[in-house]
């Protein structure tokens, strides 16, 4: 009598999902996670879940014919070898037994591109990795050619070439992974951070990789979302805060919270002003903490008179808190008291910004500033053609800067995350510098309880 054999399943990779065919729609063993799909008569399931799919398969001795995967195994590892930290070594061990799957938190400073590095090598799958800015994917892509010594794939920015290694943004993953997903084995997300957000998301669940690695100096969000970071890239395998590295491998640091007061009359104005906004919100019904509080003021604020009266409001208390003279006073103060130290100032604005650009004669580096430009500056705050320069946000993630040991923060949003960021562009260790951050904050404005929210970190304990 002739054995009956079960018949040979497919599984195939197609616009970011996963086909498997060969089983019939009410089959016992269907894999958790697939789903029947009559427009194409098989089963289907998010890229997402490859690894558990072929898992399942194999523990039911079924047969597969895998045309999912078109990642390939890397043929050289790491040309340059530096001596891992041994806390980098510690989160890589960590990784590796959560099944390379999971987020390593560490501080800004702390290396976490270099232990990148040691996963891929110690991989050797074709690696994406995915970061949230063009100027961290060109800082990627030097890092990856240069310790790899191979040629690396771009795809953003006006670029589209795909390697073994290859480096894109956020946004570019959402708009390729489609096409993309089936051909890397590893994905390191840059500032994982970013991921749980809708588009970013869905571009993870794209992407078949069973291999994943979060990184991140800060994953908390305001909106709750973090706990997505489990399901998309994995649970935290590793997690290392600032004060516990701070001496030995990132540098010694003082914070300094320093209030300045509004003059009577601009304190007349900023009262009168916010007054208005704040009777506008309150007669509107308008939840300015809620998800929607900022876009239902802006509605309601167009809508009249009234409403483009009660924005002019908000606009003025928000500009006498964020650049009151005293704080330009004392920054005067505080660039001549650390004269011969290299300082970055930090703005929540534009406006702001180049105001203080005027004020002291410093280079200026916003979401305006070409890349060129932006790199020029930099390299000159190196160098020390330049003492300080002032930014709005753009230099929060990711820019390496050892030669800055002084942060001036003037304003900011009330995000932990941000304020750890800015805090860490200072703390990489170059010789036995000791880096100090300044928080000035306008007393009697919104200010005061937006520093209580952001400095709710163990950096600042």
């Amino acid at each position: 009598m002739t054995a009956v054999t079960a018949p040979v399943l497919s599984l195939t990779f197609a616009s970011g999902t996963l086909e498997l065919r060969g089983l019939d729609q009410g089959d016992a063993q269907v894999p958790q996670g697939c789903l029947w799909d009559p427009r194409t008569g098989c089963h289907r399931a998010p890229a997402l879940a490859y690894a558990d799919v072929l898992r399942a398969l194999v523990r039911q001795q079924r047969a597969v014919d895998d045309r999912a995967r078109a990642y390939v195994t890397l043929e050289h590892g790491l040309r340059v070898h530096r001596e891992p930290r041994p806390y980098q070594a510690e989160a890589l061990e960590a990784w590796l037994a959560r099944g390379s799957r999971g987020c390593v938190i560490l501080p800004t400073g702390a290396g976490k591109s270099q232990l990148a590095c040691m996963a891929i090598d110690a991989k050797r799958r074709s690696t994406l990795v995915v970061a949230p800015t063009l100027e961290l994917v060109r800082q990627w892509y030097d890092l990856l050619r240069t310790s790899f010594g191979v040629e690396v794939g771009v795809v953003g920015g006006g670029e589209h070439s795909v390697a073994p290694l290859t480096v894109t943004t956020y946004d570019s993953a959402y708009l390729h992974m489609e096409h993309l997903g089936g051909r890397f084995g590893l994905v390191v997300f840059d500032e994982c951070h970013h991921l749980p957000s809708a588009a970013y998301s869905s571009a993870a669940r794209m992407a078949l990789a069973p291999f994943r690695l979060g990184l991140t100096a800060t994953p908390e969000r305001t909106d709750g979302k973090e706990a997505l970071l489990t399901e998309l890239v994995g649970p935290i395998a590793y997690r290392k805060e600032i004060v516990e590295l701070a001496g030995d491998f990132l540098a010694e640091y003082d914070t300094e919270r320093v209030e300045v007061e509004l003059a009577p009359a601009e304190r007349a104005e900023h009262d009168t002003a916010r007054a208005t906004y704040r009777g506008f919100v309150e007669r509107h019904g308008i939840r300015m903490s809620s998800p929607r509080g900022w876009a239902d003021f802006l509605i309601q604020s167009a809508r009249s008179p009234e409403g483009r009266e009660a924005m002019t409001a908000y606009r003025r208390q928000r500009e006498l808190a964020f650049c009151a003279p005293a704080k330009l006073d004392f920054v005067e103060h505080l660039l001549a008291r650390h004269v011969h130290q290299r300082a970055l100032l930090f703005t929540a604005d534009n406006a702001t910004c180049y105001a203080v650009a005027r004020r002291f004669l410093i280079p200026a580096i916003t979401h305006q500033t070409k890349v060129k430009e932006r790199s020029a500056l930099l390299a000159g705050l190196a160098e020390g053609r330049y003492g300080a320069l002032v930014t709005s946000k753009v230099l929060n993630e990711g820019v390496d800067i050892p030669a800055a040991s002084v942060a001036i923060v003037l304003s900011g949003s009330g995000s932990v995350r941000e304020h750890v960021q800015r805090l860490g562009r200072i703390l990489r260790k170059q010789g036995g510098k000791r880096a100090v951050l300044y928080e000035l904050v306008t007393a009697g404005t919104v200010e005061t309880f937006t520093s209580e929210r952001r400095r709710e970190h163990v950096a600042y304990r």
